[in-house]
């Protein structure tokens, strides 16, 4: 069983075709069930991707949904988490905080953020760099606030290292549009692999690099489980048995 934390659904503005590659992806991969955030609502519009992806979802039994939040629009936030987390297909929220062009570290993102704790749902935050301390600080602040960075940092996974063992609601998914040798080892040597989960970043990066990425970490048995699917089904609070 491998559960994607880290995807999305519909197209992207870039020069790319992934009209259907969701299943097709997972069916290549073995991946069972994929966490999945509507691209219009990350890059555009909010409510119209969320309200998309909730139609989408009723027909997919292998996909889960996040409700995408952006910090600038508080009230738009709390009327899509107050609609589409009672229908049980959506289990998270997602926040970018580039595209939104809201720093973890910003009030709006801070409000959002103590928003999600109060729903009960763990977030998707994006991070790269440093940011990710920024986001630990975040979940520190906020009581019951669990939260997964996005990428781990990506070039800054040892910042997120560092994250991950200043608190404990912090977890880490490696995607990645690079792909540093020893990076994934390098995180699951240092914190506690009940911290990690698998991410693919599909469709926007194919699941090839997050699948070689693990692979090259050479991790024992019980950690890869733990990584593929075990420590995913325990956040998100899925009955998933292998």
């Amino acid at each position: 069983m491998i559960i994607d934390v880290h995807a999305h659904w519909g197209p992207w503005f870039f020069t790319m075709d992934v009209a259907g590659a969701n299943l097709s992806a997972m069916n290549r991969f073995g991946i069972g069930l994929s966490i999945v955030s509507a691209t219009e609502a990350v890059i555009y519009d909010a409510p119209a991707g969320n309200r998309a992806l909730a139609a989408w979802l009723e027909t997919q039994p292998r996909h889960l949904g996040y409700v995408t939040v952006n910090p600038r629009r508080p009230a738009d936030a709390e009327r899509d988490l107050r609609a589409y987390l009672p229908t049980g297909r959506f289990v998270g929220v997602k926040i970018h905080t580039d595209y939104t062009g809201s720093p973890v570290s910003s009030p709006q993102t801070r409000e959002a953020l103590a928003m999600v704790a109060q729903a009960g749902v763990p977030a998707l935050v994006h991070t790269w760099g440093a940011t990710v301390l920024d986001l630990a600080q975040a979940c520190l602040d906020t009581p019951g606030l669990r939260v997964i960075a996005g990428h781990m940092g990506a070039d800054g996974y040892a910042h997120a290292i560092e994250a991950a063992n200043a608190c404990d609601r912090l977890f880490l998914e490696p995607c990645y549009s690079h792909a540093p040798a020893g990076r994934v080892a390098r995180v699951a040597a240092a914190v506690d692999p009940a911290r990690l989960l698998f991410g693919t970043d599909s469709t926007l990066i194919d699941p090839a690099s997050a699948f070689g990425a693990v692979a090259a970490a050479g991790l024992d048995a019980e950690t890869a489980e733990l990584v593929a699917w075990r420590n995913a089904a325990r956040l998100f609070g899925l009955d998933i048995t292998a």
